[in-house]
């Protein structure tokens, strides 16, 4: 597995806004057919077609300084209190066509303790690229089944994949089809 922003990648190709889910765990899945609520009573599939916006929200926030300097404050206290299992909780608003909004929860790594604003910026933009229609998920999905097994990058290149990806992926057409 690897993160990427607020990404989790997994080896398989799964692409996931936060961390893949564990068991029984709740995770938002994005796929070229749409996006997915998985795990408890989040169940449930919207199309590309169908969604006006995914918004993440209650998203720890941390400069780059205080996110080394805290993370391990974090995990010393997920440790003591929950045994390390229960990374924090996030929310992903996913609004439809047709005016309605769906609250799905996302966990993010405990391990990080948080995102930086320049990582967290840049997932926002590609996210908002994937609903628009204008960055195809099956870019993201081969990404995660070739280099998943290699772990998380340092944050300079994970920001630099960010970009790439939301300046340079396939265009996914609404009607159809793939394009430069």
């Amino acid at each position: 597995m690897a993160m990427v922003g607020l990404f989790w990648f997994a080896e398989d190709g799964g692409v996931y806004i936060g961390a893949e889910p564990e068991g029984n765990g709740r995770a938002v899945r994005l796929t070229r057919d749409g996006v997915q609520g998985l795990g408890g009573e989040q169940r449930g599939e919207w199309g590309w077609a169908d969604v006006r916006s995914v918004v993440v929200r209650d998203v720890r926030i941390r400069s780059a300084r205080r996110l080394v300097a805290t993370a391990a404050v974090d995990i010393a206290l997920s440790l003591a209190q929950m045994g390390g299992d229960m990374p924090g909780v996030f929310e992903v608003h996913v609004e439809t066509v047709d005016g309605t909004t769906v609250e799905l929860d996302a966990y993010m790594t405990a391990a990080t303790g948080g995102y930086v604003q320049s990582e967290y910026d840049l997932s926002v933009a590609l996210l908002d690229r994937i609903v628009d229609g204008t960055v195809d998920v099956g870019v993201l999905e081969e990404w995660g089944r070739e280099h998943a097994v290699e772990g998380t990058r340092r944050r300079e290149e994970r920001e630099a994949l960010l970009r790439t990806w939301a300046e340079g992926c396939a265009v996914r057409h609404r009607r159809g089809g793939y394009g430069p």
